[in-house]
């Protein structure tokens, strides 16, 4: 049986909270704190072509985003409503979709997880996971990416969403980065990741610098009271 999925391009992000009620940071928020040199080179880049890059990159947001909701929505036997998107901004999304089916061809999955929201109690972070469940038998996490290129904050990224599938007891085998190309001539790309504890302990560092920041501007407001 196939269900209608509602697409939201302003739906409010997740708000992630301990049994306490207290709200955490998200991994993406954690991560946020880091410098992104690939990203100024390409700001940089469409500068010099005479681009709005701010525009340029909300466009390139909407396909990226539309195009994971259609691969959320195909593993959940779902069809998306794609009403609020342009007819080019589906084409492109589409085209995402379709090499997604060409990789996932290749490949037994049985999901367990799909966009799943999942809390640390122990180290106070949330995440939204894209797939964990079996893939060609095995315990497998996969994060789908539509961009340029796979970079270093990605494995941070799925270090700590290990952290979250273990504390909700799942155990991982595999985990996996699908890059999908947005254009025409760009196929899949596929990286199988081993050991993350250096990208974890990354992470960590990260989330303590988040909250370290995030005292002392809780600070300055009290002192400026």
């Amino acid at each position: 049986m196939t269900t209608e999925a509602k697409s939201n391009k302003t739906r409010i992000h997740t708000v992630y909270k301990l049994a306490s009620g207290d709200r955490v940071p998200s991994v993406t928020t954690v991560l946020n704190i880091l410098a992104k040199p690939a990203l100024l080179d390409w700001a940089w880049q469409m500068g010099t072509q005479g681009l709005d890059y701010k525009a340029v990159r909300d466009s390139a947001g909407d396909i990226g985003t539309l195009a994971h909701l259609l691969i959320m929505a195909d593993l959940k036997h779902e069809k998306l409503d794609t009403s609020e998107y342009s007819a080019q901004d589906i084409e492109k999304a589409e085209t995402c979709l379709i090499k997604y089916w060409d990789w996932s061809k290749g490949h037994k999955i049985e999901p367990i997880m799909i966009e799943t929201a999942l809390i640390s109690e122990q180290y106070q972070f949330g995440g939204t996971i894209d797939f964990f469940g079996k893939v060609d038998n095995q315990p497998t996490l996969v994060d789908f990416k539509t961009g340029k290129g796979i970079y270093p904050e990605f494995f941070y990224q799925l270090a700590a969403y290990e952290q979250l599938l273990a504390e909700a007891g799942q155990l991982i085998e595999v985990t996996r980065i699908l890059r999908i190309g947005r254009n025409e001539d760009e196929g899949f790309e596929e990286r199988t990741i081993g050991k993350l504890d250096n990208q974890w302990q990354i992470f960590l560092n990260c989330l303590n610098i988040y909250k370290l920041q995030k005292e002392i501007r809780k600070e300055s407001r009290s002192e400026s009271i």
